[in-house]
């Protein structure tokens, strides 16, 4: 028994002077086997996937699918940069009391004051998604902070130039997206306020910041990640839409303009799609002339406010369980305020 107890000590001491390379050998040896096994199976389902596959894909789909994805990417990355580094410098440099100064201390009358906001900041849905992050992270009332995620790439004054040269001659578009759009961003406002509860959101964190150094590293931190959070969310939602884009065909759009309730469903449910940035799909809208006003103005107001890239971004901020249940509530809302607007258009 001694000699036992002897050789064991004996053992732990050769170990103990033996290098790391050494004494991890037999464990470094399985992982390594049993990686080589992971990717050998790996590259052989991708072999076989792509034996299977390429003589079903359709170049034309394939570079249509590229197309768009790459474009929404390319159109989105910009503005949810700007939108990441604003979050990142209300974080850092901008005092939790002037929330408290500007916004009215009840809820319930801080909504349509934020969705005023809206009106101020040039950008689409994917900067006003970190930027709505950032406002609730400095003690703004998560019922606020959604209201102005939704009016803010809705009713921008870019958004409402582009609608008016996209629609010359139709001052009603412009008025009609701008009363819509605002309607249904405070009513989802109003509706979280009152069903919404704190563990459906996730509340972004952001790092305190002390001093000039602080600050100035609490905006670094916010801003890599962020951009690193948010641009995978970004990356998916780009490819759902490229998937949808290249995979609906053309010719099922057509035969529904004909229908008032099926085209405004349609170019409802096309729009969250589609996922096309606020400022360029009044162009889109315009192209759509077999279909009625109703059903345009349904695609404006739904489209920045219920896409694929902002329903992934929102997950990614703020928590699956917020995003099935906001993007179905804004997406009914959104619809049900359209048809009503568009029909007082002429």
């Amino acid at each position: 028994m001694a000699r036992m107890t002897e050789r064991t000590g004996l053992r732990a001491a050769e170990e103990e002077l033996l290098p790391p390379a050494d004494w991890g050998r037999g464990r470094g040896t399985a992982t390594g086997v049993r990686a080589g096994w992971a990717f050998g199976a790996l590259v052989a389902v991708l072999a076989l996937g792509r034996t299977w596959a390429a003589p079903r894909i359709d170049a034309r789909a394939l570079d249509a699918w590229a197309t768009i994805f790459v474009a929404v990417c390319v159109q989105a990355l910009p503005f949810l940069v700007f939108g990441v580094a604003l979050s990142a410098a209300i974080t850092a440099f901008v005092p939790a009391s002037l929330w408290r100064r500007v916004l009215p201390r009840r809820p319930g009358a801080a909504v349509p004051v934020a969705g005023a906001m809206g009106a101020v900041l040039p950008g689409c849905e994917c900067a006003s998604v970190p930027v709505a992050g950032g406002l609730m992270a400095r003690g703004v009332a998560p019922a606020a902070a959604l209201t102005f995620l939704l009016a803010a790439p809705a009713i921008n004054p870019v958004v409402l130039v582009a609608t008016a040269v996209a629609f010359p001659g139709r001052p009603d578009m412009v008025a009609g997206r701008f009363a819509a759009s605002l309607l249904v961003a405070v009513l989802a406002g109003w509706a979280w306020l009152a069903l919404g509860r704190s563990e459906w959101l996730r509340v972004p964190s952001r790092p305190h910041a002390h001093g000039a150094a602080g600050r100035l590293d609490a905006f670094r931190q916010a801003m890599r990640h962020d951009v690193m959070h948010a641009g995978g969310f970004l990356v998916v939602g780009a490819a759902a839409a490229a998937t949808i884009n290249a995979a609906v065909p053309s010719h099922w759009v057509s035969s529904a303009a004909g229908n008032a309730v099926v085209s405004v469903l349609l170019l409802a449910v096309l729009a969250v799609l589609m996922s096309i940035c606020s400022e360029a799909d009044a162009f889109v809208a315009a192209s759509l002339s077999q279909f009625s006003t109703t059903a345009r103005l349904t695609f404006l107001v739904v489209g920045p406010m219920v896409d694929l890239k902002l329903i992934a971004l929102q997950a990614g901020f703020f928590g699956r369980r917020f995003a099935v249940r906001f993007a179905p509530l804004t997406f009914c809302l959104a619809v049900g305020v359209s048809a009503l607007v568009g029909g007082l258009l002429p």
